[in-house]
């Protein structure tokens, strides 16, 4: 593999990895995320119970799993096609599988390490979580290149 094609396309697989280990440790915990999502609800309404805060909380949150881990599979799925960057390849779904399953380990080695992280904790829940994201994106990708051939 030449050097301008692992900066290009490997690189940045490994740096959006790196993000998502660091939001895994005591920097992502729901303490320190909630200091942005409880002070905005309350500037938006002032009247807002702690409970619909810690509900809001957690479903920023979970989409923000599927997101990064959506967006992973997207970078995952470009590396995996750099084999050929100058021919034009059609939709191939073998290569999209391939990206939700490296995606999908590296969720579960993910939820492995929050495990040891005092302030973290280990879900199946977020795994599938992770994964349904990287599903999303290979879905939204493929239907995406469907409408563009449509114009």
């Amino acid at each position: 593999m030449r050097a301008a094609t692992f900066f290009k396309y490997f690189l940045p697989v490994i740096i959006w990895m790196g993000l998502i280990f660091g939001g895994s440790t005591d920097l992502g915990a729901p303490r320190n995320t909630s200091r942005l999502i409880g002070p905005i609800l309350r500037w938006l309404n002032p009247n807002v119970t702690d409970v619909t805060i810690n509900r809001v909380q957690f479903i920023v949150r979970k989409c923000g799993h599927a997101a990064e881990y959506g967006i992973l599979c997207l970078l995952i799925w470009r590396a995996i096609r750099s084999k050929s960057p100058t021919a034009a390849r059609p939709w191939n779904w073998r290569d999209a599988r391939l990206a939700i399953l490296f995606s999908a380990c590296y969720a579960s080695t993910d939820e492995f390490h929050q495990y040891f992280v005092v302030s973290r904790e280990a879900s199946l829940r977020d795994v599938l979580i992770d994964t349904g994201g990287a599903i999303a994106s290979m879905f939204l990708l493929w239907e995406m290149g469907r409408w563009f051939k449509r114009w």
